[in-house]
């Protein structure tokens, strides 16, 4: 009797890790790509985006998703976009939605961040990046800025300061007039604050108070559809509201329940929770959440 009970649960469990396997590939297997100027293409995939430019010596993408099956199917479109190698990676920061499907391509190939971006993933993610993996971590960092001159092609990343995490670059693909931003921007999604790796929602407004200054037409979000510059100001001015705002609150002595109940947030209105099941949900209570403990703890420091 024991034994069949056993055996049940066994069979119970086994039956419900199959399920969830399915349902995550369900989720994480389709994904969009779409053409925004001759030379760049978009993959939007769960959960985030990646982008392929065209070089006369091959592909550079920019972020690689979560899961290596994920690499490599951006590594064979592009290959066939492009109809030529990878010969380069960006990795916008350090959060495994945009670095993870590295190792599905080839050893040596080049691949740029910012130093802090390469710390984070040697300190912070050192299991994911052990082995054969390792071969992929990047191997081109900067601390300001880089420029990459390719077949035609020059992509320059910059590193404006702190928001998402202390790591982020943004790159544009100069003759494309495209900005790639990664987390700086979740467009149309509140936004999150990964304050454990550097990220600051009091800076976040003033790094892409710089950025919005870079010559591009068309931008690239780390989440949610292709805008353009008037786009990214206003999730400028949204992260600098909240800012504004949330500090005013924490001045006049307001609690966080007090804040919550009466900061405004205009600029948020349209904005949607960012949700990555059994994993997170960003909303507007948790990011004035961290809005107010940022600034709280600045008033107390």
């Amino acid at each position: 009797m024991v034994k069949r009970i056993i055996l049940g649960l066994l069979l119970v469990t086994l039956l419900a890790a199959i399920g969830t396997g399915i349902f995550f590939y369900r989720t994480l297997s389709p994904f969009e790509y779409e053409q925004i100027t001759d030379d760049v293409w978009v993959v939007h995939a769960f959960p985030s985006n990646s982008a392929i430019l065209r070089t006369e010596e091959g592909a550079v993408i920019v972020d690689t998703l979560t899961f290596g099956f994920q690499g490599d199917w951006i590594r064979e479109l592009a290959e066939e976009l492009v109809d030529g190698p990878v010969v380069a990676l960006i990795n916008t920061h350090y959060h495994q939605d945009h670095t993870h499907g590295n190792p599905s391509f080839e050893p040596g190939t080049k691949v740029i961040s910012t130093v802090n971006t390469r710390d984070h993933l040697i300190n912070r993610d050192s299991e994911y990046w052990k082995g054969e993996a390792a071969e992929l971590l990047p191997n081109d960092t900067f601390v300001h800025d880089h420029v990459l001159k390719l077949g035609g092609k020059t992509i320059i990343s910059f590193h404006k300061g702190r928001g998402h995490t202390n790591g982020d670059l943004v790159a544009l693909f100069v003759e494309d007039r495209v900005l790639m931003t990664g987390d700086l921007m979740f467009n149309g999604l509140f936004p999150r604050i990964d304050a454990e790796a550097g990220g600051s929602v009091r800076a976040w407004g003033e790094t892409l108070a710089s950025v919005v200054k870079l010559g591009f037409d068309i931008v690239v979000p780390g989440h949610g559809p292709v805008t353009d510059l008037e786009g990214l100001r206003g999730y400028q001015r949204f992260m600098e509201e909240l800012w504004v705002d949330v500090k005013a609150a924490v001045d006049e002595g307001l609690s966080l329940e007090e804040t919550l109940a009466t900061v405004d947030l205009e600029e948020a209105r349209d904005l949607q929770p960012f949700t990555v099941p059994t994993v997170m949900t960003v909303d507007r209570e948790s990011v004035i959440r961290q809005a107010w403990e940022e600034a709280a703890a600045a008033e107390s420091g």
